[in-house]
């Protein structure tokens, strides 16, 4: 079997001839400077400044706007997601809290009358209670990770979309 030959290399770097497609006057004139954040102008809407100088408020009207909007078009998952995190963590934990103490408390209690089904019991609790909570704390940030990927996919695909348009 031979090996396939590599595909030729461009004549020249792709930032030499972006530089040489462009009409001589774009080449020199300077470059703008960018106009502040406007929420209502941002493609996406999500309200998220883009700068540090915007207003909270704004920042509250985009959300509510987003979260309302019926045709789907703006999303409020990315700014939720520490939001849906921090709740599962804290349901993880409450319930971390009572298998752990739960366990405990149930095989103190059979010591009494098995005490090696007793031992068992607490050493099973100690032991896998917390590698099942680690792996519902891995489970939820994976998750939440990709659903967060996913729309940030599809934002960017939307860009994409409206940049090619032209």
């Amino acid at each position: 079997m031979s090996n396939p030959t590599p595909p030729p290399l461009p004549d020249q770097p792709a930032d030499e001839a972006a530089r040489a497609a462009q009409p001589p006057s774009a080449a020199t004139a300077p470059e703008p400077t960018r106009p502040a954040y406007d929420p209502a102008t941002d493609p996406d809407d999500t309200g998220v400044p883009q700068s540090l100088t915007d207003d909270a408020q704004e920042v509250g009207r985009g959300f509510m706007r987003a979260l309302f909007d019926l045709s789907f078009r703006t999303f409020i998952t990315r700014r939720l997601a520490s939001v849906f995190y921090l709740v599962g963590l804290i349901a993880i934990g409450i319930g971390f809290l009572v298998y752990f103490i739960g366990g405990i408390l149930n095989g103190v209690s059979a010591l009494w009358y098995n005490p090696g089904g007793g031992i068992a019991l607490i050493v099973a609790t100690v032991v896998l209670v917390p590698i099942a909570t680690l792996l519902l704390i891995i489970a939820l940030r994976f998750v939440i990770e990709g659903v967060v990927a996913l729309i940030a996919i599809a934002e960017n695909t939307e860009r994409t979309a409206e940049h090619t348009r032209r």
